[in-house]
């Protein structure tokens, strides 16, 4: 869920807000003089926000991930069962 509150109700709460952020995936939009001027949110989230970030920025990867999403579409593939038998792998 995300709330916006004002840096003063924030610094109030912080202990509370951080708690949410983590624990429930929470996020706040801070406000100073009724302007968003920062977010909290928990370290995972922002971990994942960070690593789709890089990889929408990677060309190369982007056109690998375009390249693999049209082989499924057209049905090249290989399924986990079907890699576990070429690896002789009994898993």
């Amino acid at each position: 869920m995300i709330q916006t509150l004002p840096v003063t109700k924030a610094r109030e709460e912080l202990t509370q807000i951080v708690d949410n952020a983590k624990n429930r995936l929470d996020e706040y939009i801070i406000t100073v003089n009724g302007v968003p001027a920062a977010v909290i949110m928990s370290h995972a989230e922002f971990e994942s926000w960070k690593e789709t970030t890089e990889i929408l920025s990677d060309p190369t990867l982007m056109k690998a991930i375009r390249e693999g999403e049209k082989d499924i579409k057209k049905g090249k593939y290989v399924t986990w069962e079907e890699l576990k038998k070429e690896l002789n792998l009994d898993v």
